[in-house]
């Protein structure tokens, strides 16, 4: 599972003055752990938004320090813009980007609100995912009347806020708090100046859709109903919005997109819907413009789709996925795209974190060997059962694409798939035995002077401890797991990889029975018996099924030889 990930994007109600805004960013980033992806002020609105990503606790952390700042910087009183607004910290909505589903965001996001209410001293109304009444769930609907309405409205019973002061603060006004879904500004480039036509394509996809005429539909009179409104045609993409202009620095026509909900509607599903009503009105489409970052899931997803429309194997990694979505969405039509810079884990990523698993394969086999504890034979087995289950997935994806076997490639793909998510967690294995074993090292290292240090240290160990038996014995569930798949291409497989089958379950049981000796010898130093014979227990019987599974998978390679 990911490490648990949230973005914020606070929208503060100022936008003229770089000094104010450098105060409120420097007060976010004073919080350990807070990357601040982007900054982005407009004058005309007298508005800046911010985006930030972190783990939860530090984004709601680095969210309540912006407030706080705002609060004391930003005066609503004297404030102009042509952006609708009511508070110094306007909206502060926090979107899920990996590792945390929409229900744990909700949760947060009203922590968050009932921190800056108590704390902040701010006005605070929930909205969308996180609201607690329907009539709330629409910014629009909160935020009516804008600051010039809000004196009025916060004294009313049914308009009194979530959280904070239910009177009205003149300087900092009210804030509004949400959750919600990723929001992708995405444009689709196409081989036309033409405005005029880049929005009749925009008006086919978006959910809002175009209005129905009697007649001719380009001149006929507006349709209304039988209230006398007017009617509208539906487009074809839920929770897209859409427009088509024309971009002079290029000297081409785009339709775009903002995304609002990428789980309904994802990228690589616009792109195709935008290509198919395209090519209905003659005009075809040269690439897409992505705005701003994206979550890896959904490159990954978008990679994945158009790997799905050619029949091939999606077990194949990451970069490899990504390179087939660039590709296939022309994200390099008009600049190029960097990935490192463009998905959001790629770009937070601590360029000063050495990991085990970046290093060469000679560099890794060097640090073994220095005279250095770690990494030791725990971070070795989650090495070799990754390399195993690799060969898995490798005769996996061979089979899919092999020659005369088209109509089987999902079959592969599937245990390819398998195969890559026991790879890829084992890979991570490798450096979470080693912070293990530091920092069972580093509890063992903490004063002892007096009885209260000495239980505590005592306390340490016995805790990281603990933690240095799970991670081995995590191997073993892994490693163990993965030998299906090697077993399965051994039976089924392309047969002139059986070889590497058998060399991958000879890995796995390897892993297995390594993480097992790193389980015993560490448990040896653990006080609670009942957990360690369980752990022995469960440890020695997977070591059994993994013998097992060996002996089987060899006698199928044997026999195929």
């Amino acid at each position: 599972m990911p490490t648990p990930l949230l973005e914020c994007v606070p929208n503060f109600s100022e936008g003229r003055d770089p000094a104010i805004i450098k105060q409120i960013t420097d007060a976010i980033e004073s919080v350990e752990g807070i990357s601040l992806l982007d900054v982005d002020p407009g004058k005309a609105t007298n508005r800046t938004v911010v985006t930030f990503v972190g783990a939860p606790e530090d984004v709601i952390e680095a969210a309540v320090r912006g407030g706080e700042k705002a609060a004391e910087l930003i005066d609503m009183a004297k404030h102009t813009g042509e952006h609708p607004r009511f508070g110094a910290m306007d909206v502060c909505p926090l979107v899920p980007v990996s590792g945390i589903t929409m229900e744990e965001t909700v949760a947060y996001a009203r922590q968050l609100g009932q921190r800056l209410g108590e704390e902040a001293g701010l006005t605070i109304y929930l909205y969308e995912h996180a609201a607690m009444s329907e009539e709330r769930r629409n910014l629009a609907n909160v935020r009516k009347g804008e600051y010039e309405g809000l004196k009025e409205r916060v004294s009313t019973p049914e308009w009194q806020p979530d959280f904070g002061p239910a009177e009205f603060n003149a300087r900092s006004g009210a804030t509004a708090v949400s959750a919600r879904d990723f929001l992708i500004a995405y444009n689709v480039n196409l081989n036309t100046t033409s405005t005029r036509r880049a929005n009749a394509i925009a008006f086919d996809v978006r959910e809002k859709g175009r209005i129905k005429r009697e007649g001719d539909p380009l001149t006929g009179p507006i349709a209304k109903d039988e209230n006398g409104k007017t009617v509208w045609i539906s487009g074809s993409l839920k929770s897209v919005k859409a427009i088509g202009w024309y971009i002079e620095e290029y000297g081409i026509a785009q339709i775009s997109m903002n995304l609002t909900n990428i789980g309904v509607t994802p990228m690589h599903v616009a792109f195709d819907e935008v290509v198919a009503k395209a090519r209905e009105r003659g005009i075809r489409v040269t690439g897409s413009e992505l705005v701003g970052l994206i979550p890896l899931r959904a490159m990954l997803d978008a990679g994945k789709y158009f790997l799905r429309k050619q029949q091939r194997s999606t077990g194949i990694s990451d970069r490899e996925i990504i390179k087939i979505a660039v590709k296939s969405l022309g994200l390099e039509d008009l600049t190029p795209f960097n990935p490192d810079e463009r998905i959001i884990e790629y770009a937070i990523a601590d360029p000063s974190r050495k990991r085990l698993v970046d290093m060469s394969i000679e560099a890794f086999a060097e640090e073994t060997a220095s005279e250095s504890p770690a990494p030791g034979g725990g971070s070795v087995s989650a090495a070799v059962g990754a390399f195993g289950v690799a060969l898995g997935s490798m005769v996996a994806n061979l089979s899919a694409h092999k020659r005369g076997w088209d109509e089987r490639w999902e079959e592969f793909s599937d245990w390819a798939e398998r195969g890559k998510a026991n790879q890829d967690e084992l890979l991570r294995l490798v450096d979470q035995d080693t912070e293990a074993f530091k920092a069972v090292m580093a509890a063992s290292g903490l004063p002892k002077g007096s009885d209260a240090e000495q239980a505590e240290r005592i306390q340490a160990i016995q805790a990281a401890t603990r933690g240095a038996i799970e991670i081995p014995l995590r191997v073993m569930e892994v490693a163990l797991d993965s030998m299906a798949v090697m077993k399965a291409m051994a039976e089924v497989g392309n047969p002139n990889s059986v070889s590497d089958a058998g060399v991958g379950a000879l890995c796995a049981r390897a892993a297995v029975r390594g993480a097992y000796l790193n389980v015993r010898i560490n448990a040896g130093d653990l006080k609670d018996k009942v957990f360690v014979q369980d752990v022995l227990s469960r440890g020695q019987k997977m070591l059994e099924q993994a013998e097992a599974q060996e002996r089987e998978n060899l006698a199928i390679v044997n026999e195929k030889l």
